[in-house]
């Protein structure tokens, strides 16, 4: 397998299928679908989409039946971003390379373009495929709560309420790491699997994957956050120790973060072993997600 080909691959059926779903820039009103657009089809390296389109194929699917849930999660994913970097919480001026929403257009605009992403997802997973139509209602059942309050909202909110606090826990951290990333990771994983309509042990073998490379990805992050610089990141770089933010690496030092990582890594990858399928890209893509610079 040529995992760079298979990967372009998956990333241009997610370009495509993103550029196809969203509103027109010039719909009324403009200034808010051109915010949209802005954010959504500004790059950024499309994990969440390409691991259901994965998840399903490797489960058998083979037309385009899965894209719409694949689209949808980098929806969530986006609306995610764009308020994480508003002023009221992380306040960042750079995301994929690229002035934020709220610098790009106004803070209003940005807020009210992530709130349309979110509510987008919705109509996008309601969307069949020629082939047949999509098992929408378990899209729904499993994608709400993903991006609820008890999972990625309600993560964001303790990731708010740690950086106030100097005696935050390694239990404290695992509920953030938990909820705001490995949720839409696992999640994204799920997709494919009901896409696919395979059976309740894959979804939940599918599950266990997600939440260890979601905990392996973000760690990971925390490692890039005092490591790389802000070209590389796209983002800015050193904003968490400058915040004084409750990370892996504060609580546990850098060569243990990525003891931790590599082992979330390993325990994904095991994990998958129980999926039936040809499995090589996937596991290309766990281990290429492992070695990213650190």
């Amino acid at each position: 397998m040529d995992f760079a080909a298979a990967l372009k691959r998956h990333v241009a059926r997610v370009e495509q299928g993103l550029d196809r779903y969203l509103p027109a820039a010039t719909a009324r009103p403009a200034r808010l679908h051109e915010s949209m657009r802005y954010s959504l089809l500004g790059g950024g390296k499309r994990l969440r989409p390409v691991l259901t389109l994965a998840a399903a194929e490797l489960l058998g699917v083979t037309d385009d039946s899965a894209l719409p849930a694949a689209c949808a999660i980098e929806c969530i994913h986006t609306y995610s971003l764009i308020h994480d970097d508003l002023p009221c919480m992380d306040n960042d001026d750079l995301r994929r390379g690229r002035p934020t929403a709220h610098r790009q257009f106004d803070e209003a605009t940005a807020l009210l373009a992530g709130d349309a992403l979110l509510t987008e997802a919705f109509f996008i997973l309601r969307e069949p495929s020629a082939a047949q139509p999509s098992p929408a209602q378990s899209l729904v059942r499993k994608r709400a709560p993903a991006a609820g309050s008890r999972r990625l909202i309600g993560g964001q909110m303790e990731d708010l309420l740690a950086e106030k606090k100097n005696n935050a826990t390694a239990a404290e951290l695992e509920f953030i790491h938990l909820n705001k990333t490995a949720a839409m990771i696992e999640v994204s994983l799920v997709f494919g699997g009901l896409c696919a309509r395979t059976t309740t042990s894959n979804i939940e073998s599918l599950r266990v994957v997600g939440r260890h490379l979601g905990f392996a990805f973000q760690i990971i992050d925390d490692i890039l956050d005092v490591t790389a610089d802000t070209a590389t990141l796209g983002k800015t770089a050193g904003k968490d120790a400058q915040a004084d933010k409750t990370t892996f690496v504060k609580l546990h030092g850098l060569e243990a973060s990525r003891r931790i990582a590599q082992e979330h890594s390993e325990a994904a990858c095991e994990a998958l072993h129980n999926v039936a399928g040809d499995k090589t890209f996937l596991h290309a893509l766990i281990e290429a997600m492992a070695v990213r610079p650190q």
